[in-house]
């Protein structure tokens, strides 16, 4: 069975227009495949956050293209709601299977740490995503600088704030560490350039779910009447923010930026309700994971290091931003879309 040569190289879609929900464009690209001595398949799966949102889905079409494109028996699967606990006994089951791969993009870092450990132990390959303080993985593998991503969101709201008053943030969970390292980046970012500004209370917790999402920042609004901005770090925020703005007649009162997809908050950012959402193709990371993973099952280790280039955008000169922390790999690039744009990223 043919298997994925370390240097396969892609052409993805994060810099590129007109991106739709349909595979990653590889026509004009030559791939490598190898053939392993026993002939195995490498299985390999992808254990999400939630199953069944805009952006896990969108993953899983980079991880079903990898499975078409290089022959292993790849797959994503993740709980119906984000829980840790689910997602652990996921990464069980998959133990018990005997894969050869764990592609995890943790709901909680602490909660995994020692399934993944298990699975390590076992001799299973473990790669992680939205985590960079995980211990117990063969490699960690970033879009980008977490504390950039979340600085440039808090760069635009300021601005359209006028760079005063109150916001409100949130988080899919206090866990979620790359969404935790977004905020601190754009609260850093904020403190040192707009003093007028300030968060008007805890970061709220609204576990990748747009109705938490509206409930909580709801909420949260009747207490702090005077809040002007939302910065919102899960995908779902993009969509409960707009939905409450729109609702409460708030368009032009409170503004909003964060993450999140076309797909999921474009009727908000059409009719002006949001400004701004920022995003990574999550299909390329999903492929760029599994690519990895195949990398580390053929030993080639060696390899896996400063400078990479996975082929592609985003991922195609990967960086090691801590000597002391070789299997933290972070890629450089992130797209920011408004109602100008938001035509060019239909996925």
């Amino acid at each position: 069975m043919k298997k994925l040569l370390a240097s396969l190289a892609i052409v993805a879609a994060l810099a590129t227009p007109a991106m739709a929900d349909s595979a990653i464009d590889t026509s004009k690209v030559k791939k490598e495949y190898v053939t392993s001595a026993s002939g195995k398949t490498y299985s390999i799966a992808t254990v999400v956050k939630v199953d069944g949102i805009a952006w896990f889905d969108r993953m899983r079409t980079g991880v079903e293209q990898f499975k078409s494109e290089t022959g292993a028996d790849a797959w994503m699967v993740g709980p119906s709601q984000a829980d840790a606990a689910a997602q652990v006994q996921i990464v069980e089951n998959l133990i018990a299977q005997g894969v050869d791969a764990i592609c995890i993009v943790p709901f909680s870092v602490e909660a995994v740490e020692p399934v993944l450990k298990k699975a390590r132990d076992r001799g299973i390959v473990v790669i992680a995503h939205e985590a960079s303080n995980i211990v117990n993985v063969d490699y960690e593998l970033e879009a980008f600088d977490n504390k950039a991503y979340g600085a440039k969101l808090m760069e635009v709201l300021a601005k359209d704030m006028g760079g005063k008053g109150k916001y409100l943030a949130t988080v899919g969970s206090l866990t979620s560490k790359s969404q935790m390292d977004w905020i601190d980046g754009a609260i850093e970012y904020q403190k040192k350039n707009f003093p007028e500004m300030s968060l008007a209370t805890e970061r709220l917790e609204t576990y990748d779910d747009a109705n938490q999402d509206y409930t909580k920042l709801k909420e949260a609004m009747t207490t702090y009447p005077d809040v002007k901005g939302i910065l919102g770090a899960p995908m779902p925020t993009s969509a409960g923010a707009g939905r409450l703005i729109a609702e409460g007649g708030l368009k032009g009162k409170v503004f909003f930026a964060g993450t999140g997809l076309v797909s999921v908050a474009g009727q908000y950012l059409k009719n002006g309700d949001i400004q701004y959402i920022q995003f990574w193709d999550p299909a390329v990371a999903g492929y760029a994971m599994n690519e990895l993973a195949v990398m580390a099952l053929e030993k080639k280790n060696g390899e896996i290091k400063a400078g990479l280039d996975l082929g592609l955008p985003g991922y195609n000169s990967l960086l090691v931003p801590d000597a002391s922390k070789p299997n933290l790999l972070y890629g450089a690039g992130w797209v920011g879309v408004t109602s100008a744009n938001m035509g060019d990223y239909n996925f």
